[in-house]
């Protein structure tokens, strides 16, 4: 690995860290560990959405056309760690902004670009994502909800689960089948849909810990216009690929978020208890402070490689293998927290990550498929 920071990138860190210092409060920092998102703190994270919109902090990825500042990939890897140790909220419109965005960047018309990208960068219009299904989860191409081509556009029937703001969304990113008869990978579009279409039913999903930041989508007959196509007809795969290739830093934050929750583990159990004397709960608090270490340098060498000109099918396979390391992390991290403080510390935050770290291994991309793509392309194993 070659991290040399030049001095852009430093004044780059410089000037973010005093900005974040300027205009992060503590109410902002306090709803990161928040059960849930009421209507008064999703406006508050919709309001710093926009704060960071105007400064040019929102999207330092993106291209200045289109409002980011062309940020390099030792920039994105700086704005990640420092937006992440400053336990900054993640933008709301997180999945929009690091893998919707670019699709529309690439495939879209400039109309779109010009009218779409603003408002999602400021969470003025929330984005979701239409991929998972109950038969088709990490498998994308195994999606069976249909959209038909007619003279007018196309009418789509089906349903879409565990799409995240679902029941907040103005627009969907849809993953159709268009063409049942071609071989799975190849009959799938990509649709820009309106959520206020009409035949459109959503039902918000109340999750172990009560929270309803998921939602199941029913299409009834939906027509959807001609030109909300984002991509080729059925080249949605394609589309999907671009999509999830794009954040080209973004492994940094798995190791980043999982260090600053070891250390407010830390300063709960100091407050809370007298966990530090024991040796038992030391040594479980040593085995995951040597994990995140791992899954840190797991991650540079992803990013490492993208430096260095290594192929994105290399670095799509290492970010793959980090997030399977990231989830085992966080759910035993969680474990060792609920063990030993239960209900105490954080006002209830770690017994609420007990709820939510179920889902780590399995919300972008199970631990099953994961470990089949770092079988199958980091260790060259056939296919079973």
């Amino acid at each position: 690995m070659d991290f040399s920071y030049p001095a852009e990138a430093k004044q780059f860190r410089a000037e973010l860290s005093e900005w974040l210092s300027a205009n992060l409060t503590d109410e902002l920092v306090a709803a990161r560990r928040t059960s849930g998102r009421d209507d008064a703190t999703f406006e508050m994270l919709r309001a710093w959405s926009r704060t960071m919109s105007d400064a040019g902090w929102a999207a330092v990825s993106w291209p200045r056309e289109y409002g980011g500042r062309g940020a390099t990939v030792l920039e994105q890897l700086v704005y990640t760690e420092e937006t992440t140790r400053a336990r900054a909220p993640v933008p709301l419109n997180v999945i929009g902004m690091n893998n919707i965005a670019p699709a529309i960047m690439q495939y879209g018309t400039e109309d779109q670009k010009k009218t779409l990208l603003p408002r999602m960068m400021r969470a003025d219009d929330i984005w979701c994502q239409g991929m998972s299904e109950p038969e088709a989860g990490s498998d994308l191409a195994a999606l069976r909800t249909r959209a038909v081509r007619d003279a007018d556009g196309f009418v789509v029937n089906g349903q879409k689960i565990w799409t995240s703001l679902g029941h907040r969304a103005h627009w969907c990113q849809l993953y159709v089948r268009t063409d049942p008869d071609a071989p799975k990978h190849k009959g799938i579009s990509c649709l820009i849909v309106d959520m206020a279409s009409p035949g459109i039913e959503v039902r918000p999903l109340v999750t172990l810990n009560g929270d309803t930041d998921f939602a199941e989508v029913f299409f009834h007959d939906v027509r959807v216009p001609a030109d909300a196509l984002l991509g080729p007809y059925n080249g949605g795969w394609q589309v999907a690929t671009t999509t999830l290739g794009h954040e080209r830093a973004g492994a940094a934050r798995l190791y980043a978020e999982m260090q600053v929750r070891l250390d407010e583990l830390v300063d709960d159990l100091a407050t809370h208890t007298d966990a530090l004397a024991d040796p038992v709960t030391l040594r479980r608090l040593g085995e995951i402070a040597l994990r995140i270490k791992y899954l840190e340098v797991l991650c540079q060498r992803s990013i490492s490689a993208t430096l260095h000109g290594g192929s994105q099918s290399a670095a799509f396979a290492s970010a793959s293998l980090a997030k399977t390391v990231w989830g085992e992390i966080g759910q035993d991290l969680a474990a060792l927290a609920f063990d030993v403080l239960g209900t105490r510390g954080g006002n209830g935050a770690w017994a609420n990550y007990r709820l939510t770290s179920r889902s780590l291994t399995i919300a972008g991309g199970t631990t099953q498929i994961n470990k089949n793509i770092t079988a199958q392309r980091v260790l060259g194993l056939p296919r079973g």
